[in-house]
This record gives C-alpha cells, sequence and structure tokens, in this order.
C-alpha cells in the first residue's frame, strides 16, 4: 500500500472549482495517485511514472477523444 497521508492533492486549472473533479497527487517513488474529489477518504488509483506519462502522452495526443 502506497502511503497518501502527505500527499498534496490538487485539482487540475480546468476545473473552475467545480465540485465534480478529479484530484491527482504526486507521491513517493515518482507515483500519482488520482482520486474523486467528492470523495477524498476514498480509494484512490496509483499509478507509477510511466503508466502516468503514457496515459498524459495518449490524452494530449487525442487517445481518449470520442469517435
Amino acid at each position: 500500500m502506497i502511503d497518501q497521508t502527505a500527499a498534496k492533492w490538487f485539482k487540475s486549472s480546468r476545473s473552475h472549482g467545480g465540485k465534480d473533479c478529479v484530484e491527482a497527487a504526486h507521491l513517493d517513488g515518482g507515483r500519482v495517485g488520482v482520486r474523486d474529489s467528492k470523495n477524498p477518504g476514498g480509494p484512490a488509483l496509483i499509478f507509477a511514472s510511466k503508466e502516468w506519462d503514457a496515459f498524459l502522452m495518449s490524452a494530449k495526443g487525442g487517445g481518449f477523444d470520442r469517435p
């Protein structure tokens, strides 16, 4: 289990203060945590740095755009 107690969670600058957001945090070992902002005590997805980088590259390249 990854310790998240000291994590500094943040929302995207594009969230505009909305309540239905995803939050992310940079964790030990280069990992990245992702959670639902409405449930900060709930579960978080944890990605290795290479997994997170691959996700961002795909998102930036349109890999998740709707057809």
